[in-house]
């Protein structure tokens, strides 16, 4: 694998991995804390939309996801805050009109669609140079704004209702969230590709909260998991091809791995979790010694 590194494109891959890592390890934690899977995967297939507008006027697909992300984020929180329409239907409809638009403009363009796959299933050994570019950029405001805003996208995420009560614009500060997810979605766009965004948008947070509850912790703990998680996924890709001959598509190849990975560490805080539990038991009947014996009666 260090050899590889002498190309430029795998210097990229990994470069880009360590900046969607950080981009899913601070909003992903948000999005598990406060179950906004569902609005992510929206906000997510909606940027198709954008990659196909940009494909058929010739322009960087990454600035057209950019701009569709952002404007299904502001649409569908809009919709849910300021509509009776209910929150599953905004999505469902953002996700479908963003994937037809998508398809709609890719099949308006004349002759094939170059490395559509790649945005759809992702392909982290093709993010160039320029791609690298917004990411950082990108990166540097999910950064910022979550540091200006910590606390109080801390009070929304556990109690918006006595947030908004303690005067704090709970609507607005769940649009700037909503924003910073369709900005993420951006950041991963070419790492594992809009079908596959949620799984790595969600399971480092997911995992991180295993072994913490603290919301700060959860993030800096999300973004090594992420790093592991993704050149984990691209070292198993990169192995398979060269020692079997094997095409394993990068972005498939991160979320399987991050999946197994996931997996194994839920297996290992259940066993914790029933390990504390007889320790538990276990405590109370050296304190009572009757404890058992009232426990194993059978009246």
């Amino acid at each position: 694998m260090m050899d590889a590194l002498q190309y430029e494109f795998m210097q990229n891959a990994f470069i880009a991995a360590f900046l969607a890592s950080v981009a899913c390890g601070i909003i992903g934690t948000y999005v598990v804390v406060r179950r906004m899977v569902s609005i992510s995967g929206g906000i997510s297939h909606g940027s198709l939309g954008g990659v196909g507008l940009a494909y058929y006027f010739g322009t960087n697909p990454v600035l057209g996801a950019l701009g569709f992300a952002v404007a299904a984020a502001l649409g569908m929180g809009l919709a849910i805050q300021r509509t009776r329409i209910p929150e599953d239907t905004a999505i469902g409809l953002i996700w479908a009109t963003g994937m037809s638009l998508g398809a709609l403009f890719i099949g308006l363009k004349p002759g094939f669609a170059p490395d559509l796959a790649g945005y759809l299933f992702g392909n982290i050994l093709l993010v160039s140079k320029p791609t690298l570019i917004i990411m950082a950029a990108l990166d540097a405001v999910i950064v910022l704004v979550t540091i200006l805003l910590y606390k109080e996208f801390l009070a929304i995420s556990f109690d918006e209702e006595f947030s908004s009560a303690m005067g704090l614009p709970a609507g607005c500060l769940y649009l700037v969230l909503l924003v910073l997810i369709a900005l993420t979605v951006v950041v991963v766009l070419r790492v594992v590709g809009i079908v596959l965004l949620i799984a790595l948008l969600t399971l480092p947070a997911a995992m991180a909260r295993h072994y913490t509850s603290s919301l700060r912790r959860m993030m800096l703990l999300s973004i090594p998991i992420g790093v592991l998680f993704t050149l984990g996924g691209l070292l198993i890709s990169y192995q398979v091809e060269v020692a079997y001959d094997l095409r394993v598509p990068s972005g498939p190849a991160i979320i399987l791995f991050a999946g197994a990975i996931f997996a194994l560490s839920l297996m290992v805080h259940s066993l914790r979790a029933k390990a504390r539990g007889k320790r538990g038991v276990a405590s109370r009947v050296i304190a009572d010694p009757a404890q058992k014996t009232r426990e194993d009666s059978p009246g």
